[in-house]
């Protein structure tokens, strides 16, 4: 079972508290790899937010790596919080390179390169 929630009066965006909130119940354990999440309608419900808040958040989720949508079967649990991170940090690093005038096949160069 699920235990999230969100502040209203909180300044930050609901969406984003409720994707935080997904992030602190899959690395506690509340929803482990392999497990399906509510339905969005039903956390929605839960958290007295509109669901498409909670689509949001869950799409932010799916786009770091966490989550997987899968027709018919619901949004189901993949990834881990780290692998969230480095993902986000990658995205980070690609919008980085690109203000700077560097071509994906050129990051990769310099990435392979590190090591």
């Amino acid at each position: 079972m699920l235990t999230v929630k969100v502040r209203k009066e909180d300044p930050t965006d609901l969406f984003e508290q409720v994707a935080a909130e997904l992030r602190r119940a899959i690395a506690e354990g509340e929803a482990a790899p392999g497990e399906r999440l509510p339905p969005a309608k039903d956390l929605a419900a839960v958290l007295g937010v509109n669901t498409n808040t909670v689509f949001r958040a869950l799409r932010l989720l799916r786009d770091e790596g966490l989550l997987e949508f899968r027709r018919g079967r619901g949004v189901s649990v993949v990834g881990l919080p780290e692998r969230s991170q480095v993902i986000k940090q990658a995205r980070d690093l690609v919008h980085y390179a690109r203000r700077h005038g560097f071509r994906t096949d050129e990051l990769v160069e310099i990435i392979r390169n590190v090591d």
